[in-house]
């Protein structure tokens, strides 16, 4: 069968309206897990150890299997254990819950390479803990970061496509029903492909111009 650029352009208008979606899907991932990541970064940074025995056990597992099991386990593990969940909420749990542990550990990276300097400060200024965190180490943090976590996002982007394993009506799951009715697979996956990489290019440059601004304005 040869290469119809005629059926890729015909499969775009439906492809961009399923990328609202596509999109708000990995938002919403995306400011969950960051959200996520900075509370495990502060629960590590207690030192408790059974709990951080625990956090490093959940670790290795997410670490260690691939996120399409990891959507599986949300989709059809959790009710077993009483938890109902619908298909989305299900698949941006399951990759939230994925990127949280990677955003920890970049987070952990980060903290160890920061200066003390303005913690003691706010120490011995009599600052609270949650001050602390919330005004001086999360904000610091969170700018010596940037990078990887423009690079986390792209990859939330990359990951919400297999949140069609179970039925979530996205980017790549409208591509498969519109292959299914036109009989053109290829053509409608590459336009698919094309917007999704198009989306990460968007998201990098993004990142890019607000780093280089921040430095800017740090001097």
């Amino acid at each position: 069968m040869d290469f119809s650029v005629e059926a890729a352009l015909a499969a775009l208008p439906a492809l961009l309206r399923a990328t609202a979606s596509y999109t708000a899907i990995a938002a919403a991932a995306m400011a969950l897990a960051l959200a996520g990541g900075i509370l495990l970064t502060i629960l590590r940074s207690l030192k408790i150890a059974p709990l951080n025995l625990v956090i490093g056990v959940v670790i290795s597992f997410i670490r260690g299997t691939p996120v399409l099991i990891q959507i599986f386990l949300f989709y059809y593990g959790l009710p077993a254990l009483g938890l109902q969940l619908d298909p989305l909420t299900a698949g941006i749990c399951a990759i939230a819950f994925n990127s949280t542990i990677f955003i920890s550990e970049i987070m952990r990276g980060g903290l160890a390479d920061m200066d003390p300097g303005p913690v003691e400060a706010a120490i011995a200024l009599g600052l609270k803990a949650r001050a602390i965190w919330g005004k001086v180490v999360i904000p610091q943090l969170l700018l010596r970061i940037l990078p990887p976590l423009v690079n986390e996002a792209t990859i939330i982007l990359k990951g919400t496509a297999l949140l069609s394993v179970i039925t979530v009506v996205e980017l790549f799951r409208a591509a498969q029903q519109i292959s299914a009715t036109t009989f053109r697979p290829f053509e409608t996956m590459l336009a698919a492909a094309a917007i999704i990489l198009v989306l990460n290019v968007l998201v990098s440059q993004f990142g890019g111009m607000l780093e280089r601004r921040l430095a800017v304005r740090r001097g």
